[in-house]
């Protein structure tokens, strides 16, 4: 049986030194997934359903309540009327498993997935599927965020199984726990050469019945990798691995677009901080050149939310136009820090108002009234508020030209459309989820120089009219539905922002961001620290703390505190720091 991951309280580790032990654990896969050989094989299920996917069937026990309708986690409860008779991450469902002599499925994910409930709405819901699975297998759902403990695992087994990870994640497990099979998205049918999820749920049952040797080899195997990943000792972070890292970076870096790699891009900004650091030690130039280029580049693409501020958590597109638009409370704490960097390196105040545009967006959209910091909003959201549950990627942050020109004037418009390139039929140059057809996202095409030339105006006069504009279209925006705002409060999350918010004030000297570092470590002192035990907990909602904290918790929450003494001089916050580690 696999156990669950030990909790462990240490001291807050420098994100430069995480990277590289993200790089080195990343080898320790490849070489892992490299001599790997599972019996079990997603491409050997034989598909036998090669049509598009049928609208998922309904009937009257369709919505009605499971197990999942007594937790907390939003994305549990998002689950909670499917017709699968879902189970939480618990003894109860290891029991009937056990008992039934059936082989437990692991859906692993978090609230504002796209993927997520693209599977929701194509498998989960139709409840023939439902029938297959709770005649077949002991299901059962897991919040990643609550749980990265379960996550973390199951995930090393997934990546190991098939070279890539990503949620949802799906894996099958023997009563046991011990993973033989898995994958991220599953189609209900087959598509693209792939199995769909009912011809998996049938072989798996059929071999677990009646050729059970198969499953356990495989299972064997990624128990096996498991267990060496697990006695793995920490690594010394030695010189020759920082080189190491610094030249893969330098290898993946697209000098045209900044960021790294050629596909879709994420901002990274332990990389970023990474190549901060070697500048500051060695006064290589090359990587702090890198790293400010690709928070420009970043600032000015679709990525960026230009009229609400913060960043979306990824580009489809090697030139950061396409977002993927859900926005993660990590992101925007780590984002700010690189921008608050790159200010004191340069001095330039555009970092310093990009470091203000994000910290801005937090604190109006994601901070409650006690000062507690949100985990994330969604990517899609309602196109119609007279529909209900009709939603598409992106929807609260598109736009049309007609509705800009509208908006905007006449005169004001065609320069606000020139600098963010607006276009009548539409400006994404990919739509993965054809959505964008005649919709606009917002970049900045054009800069203020450019636009001042082409208009006939002083650079001065463009930005004050690119603001102006800007506040209308905000004001214009806050009348559509939002996406959905997942109010879960994560400490190691709030960790973050909390160092966010403090070392905003060291370099900006705003009080206002002082206080808003307060109010958020006075909220987790007060609902998710016990002060007798000194210990963390991970997740509160709607006045349940639960989970025990993860390393990342005690790290984050511990560097934020330290954060927020260096700002304040207040020793309290350096002593309760100690005592986490």
């Amino acid at each position: 049986m696999i156990s669950s991951v030990t909790k462990v309280k240490t001291g807050w580790l420098f994100r430069a030194t995480l990277a590289i032990l993200i790089l080195s654990a990343a080898a320790f896969l490849v070489r892992t997934s490299d001599s790997l050989k599972p019996v079990v094989r997603m491409e050997q299920i034989k598909n036998t359903n090669s049509s598009p996917p049928p609208v998922p069937e309904k009937t009257n026990d369709a919505g009605k309540p499971n197990r999942l309708i007594h937790e907390k986690s939003p994305y549990l409860l998002q689950h909670a009327r499917n017709p699968v008779d879902w189970y939480p991450w618990g003894e109860e469902a290891f029991e009937r498993a056990r008992k039934e002599d059936k082989p437990i499925f692991l859906s692993v994910g978090y609230s504002t997935c796209y993927w997520c409930h693209v599977m929701e709405r194509e498998v989960f819901e139709d409840t023939a599927i439902a029938r297959l699975m709770n005649e077949r297998l002991v299901s059962i759902k897991v919040d990643r965020e609550e749980r990265p403990d379960v996550d973390r695992v199951y995930m090393t087994a997934v990546q190991a199984m098939t070279g890539s990870g990503g949620w949802p994640m799906s894996v099958f497990l023997t009563p046991d726990l011990v993973p033989f099979l898995g994958a991220t998205y599953i189609p209900p049918t087959a598509r693209y050469g792939r199995p769909g999820f009912t011809d998996i749920v049938r072989h798996v049952s059929d071999l677990w019945k009646n050729d059970r040797s198969k499953i356990l080899e495989t299972g064997k195997q990624i128990e096996e990798i498991l267990q060496k990943s697990a006695r793995s000792a920490p690594a010394k972070v030695e010189d020759s691995a920082l080189r190491e890292g610094f030249k893969q970076i330098e290898a993946g870096y697209d000098p045209v677009h900044g960021g790294f790699g050629s596909g879709m891009k994420f901002p990274r900004p332990v990389t970023l901080d990474f190549l901060f650091r070697r500048y500051y030690r060695r006064g290589d130039s090359s990587a702090r050149d890198m790293a400010l280029t690709t928070i420009r580049k970043m600032a000015e693409g679709g990525i960026h939310d230009h009229i609400g501020g913060g960043f979306h958590r990824y580009a489809v597109d090697t030139g950061w136009r396409v977002p993927h638009f859900e926005k993660m409370l990590y992101d925007q704490a780590q984002l700010a820090v690189t921008c608050l960097e790159a200010y004191q390196i340069t001095h330039d105040a555009f970092f310093a108002s990009l470091a203000r545009d994000i910290l801005g967006y937090v604190m109006r959209d994601m901070t409650g009234r006690k000062g507690e910091f949100y985990s994330a909003e969604d990517a899609e959201s309602a196109t119609d508020p007279d529909v209900a549950g009709k939603k598409e990627e992106g929807a609260f942050y598109l736009w049309t030209k007609p509705e800009i020109d509208r908006i905007l004037g006449g005169e004001t418009a065609p320069l606000f459309n020139y600098y963010f390139g607006v276009e009548d039929t539409g400006n994404a140059p990919t739509d993965p989820m054809s959505v964008f057809r005649g919709k606009n996202i917002l970049y900045v095409a054009h800069d203020a120089a450019e636009t001042a030339r082409k208009f006939g105006k002083q650079p001065e006069e463009v930005i004050a009219l690119l603001e102006s504009s800007r506040e209308k279209l905000f004001r214009e925006r806050v009348k559509r539905a939002r996406p959905h705002l997942d109010d879960k409060i994560v400490t190691a999350w709030n960790g973050l922002m909390i160092s966010a918010f403090a070392r905003a004030y060291q370099v900006l000297d705003d009080d206002e961001y002082l206080r808003a570092a307060r109010r958020g470590a006075e909220f987790i002192l007060e609902n998710l620290y016990d002060k007798s035990s000194g210990t963390l907990n991970r997740r509160y909602r709607d006045g349940d703390a639960r989970f025990e904290g993860s390393l990342q918790d005690y790290a984050f929450f511990a560097r934020g505190l330290i954060d927020l003494y260096e700002a304040s001089f207040e020793t309290s916050w350096l002593r309760t720091a100690i005592s986490l580690t």
